[in-house]
């Protein structure tokens, strides 16, 4: 049973929910509002008696709600209100138990308003930055891997959700080496055989010859080679090269992924060849874990606007990789 965090409820987050999840055709449960999701269920066109309580002995296609976090108001579904981001944190941490316990199969994660819960006053709320966060330190993971599948185009990340004035010091060999392999995992449980993985240079020109700064020399190259040692002939390593090379190649099938170093390295490639289409995946965690590669939406929430294809992508690949574990 696939089990989905709705999000924010003023966003897009209720919607593609609940209409991904009535075309998925598997047992579904929504943890959200209820209010919220029934709502979300006329906007969208799947009938009410759809939505059913939640019960573990789930049947194939039902749409299950759990309950969850405080009763949500008209106001709350406007705007990102103090209340709505201590709900969001509540989808996500009961979600996550559902999983880590055996009731469910694999989270899927919607969109959230980082600043809604990080202000909500939410136990654990402070200084939240993001699910991958959040849920490495719910599962103890050492080492989470922030990582997107997309048609044509699969990448990691080295680092997540940092200010960029701290990405050079947090580019370390253990850090390169753990986002290569997450890759590597990620792309055999995609079908890749012995993948070629491109990585990224932090500088420009992969540094050109360290006039543009050392941490090519310092930290990716011996990241790579940590790497390197621990999958053997398995994988194809290239690089440093500059990211605008790598993610030229991998678009045209030269290589089967690329390993970025930040954030928008990734993703500005990413969103702008498969907006809609590409999956977030972490892995190092201790469950299956995908998302939809948006944001809440607010522009459009609430207009039935909202393409539910992104969530029931993710909701198919969490099968699928929960199938590999």
């Amino acid at each position: 049973m696939i089990v989905v965090s709705t999000g924010c409820p003023a966003g897009v987050g209720p919607e593609v929910s609940v209409a991904a999840a009535a075309r998925l055709g598997r047992p579904c449960v929504l943890v959200g509002d209820r209010e919220t999701l029934l709502l979300a269920a006329r906007r969208v066109g799947v009938a009410a008696q759809r939505l059913v309580p939640f019960t573990e002995r789930a049947k194939m296609g039902d749409v299950h709600v759990l309950h969850v976090g405080p009763a949500l108001g008209a106001a709350d579904r406007a705007r990102a209100t103090a209340r709505a981001g201590r709900a969001q944190l509540a989808y996500i941490d009961v979600g996550y138990g559902l999983v880590r316990s055996g009731v469910g199969t694999a989270l899927v994660t919607g969109p959230v308003s980082k600043e809604a819960v990080a202000r909500s006053g939410a136990p654990g709320a402070r200084g939240f930055t993001g699910h991958t966060e959040h849920l490495a330190a719910l599962d103890g993971a050492k080492h989470p891997v922030m990582c997107f599948a997309a048609p044509g185009l699969v990448t990691s990340l080295v680092t997540t959700h940092l200010p960029l004035a701290r990405v050079p010091r947090a580019i370390t060999r253990p850090a390169v080496s753990h986002a290569i392999v997450a890759l590597f995992q990620l792309l055999t449980a995609l079908s890749r055989r012995v993948p070629r993985i491109a990585v990224c240079s932090l500088n420009p020109h992969a540094g050109e010859g360290e006039l543009l700064g050392t941490e090519e020399r310092t930290a990716i190259v011996p990241g790579m080679r940590a790497a390197s040692r621990a999958l053997g002939s398995k994988v194809r390593l290239v690089g440093p090269i500059g990211a605008e090379t790598a993610y030229r190649k991998a678009r045209a099938g030269e290589l089967d992924g690329v390993v970025a170093m930040y954030h928008d390295q990734a993703t500005i490639p990413l969103k702008l060849v498969a907006f809609g289409s590409a999956v977030n995946v972490t892995l190092g965690l201790g469950i299956t874990r995908t998302s939809v590669d948006h944001g809440t939406g607010y522009d459009i929430a609430w207009r039935g606007q909202a393409d539910p294809s992104g969530m029931l992508a993710a909701m198919k690949l969490a099968l699928r990789l929960s199938r590999r574990r």
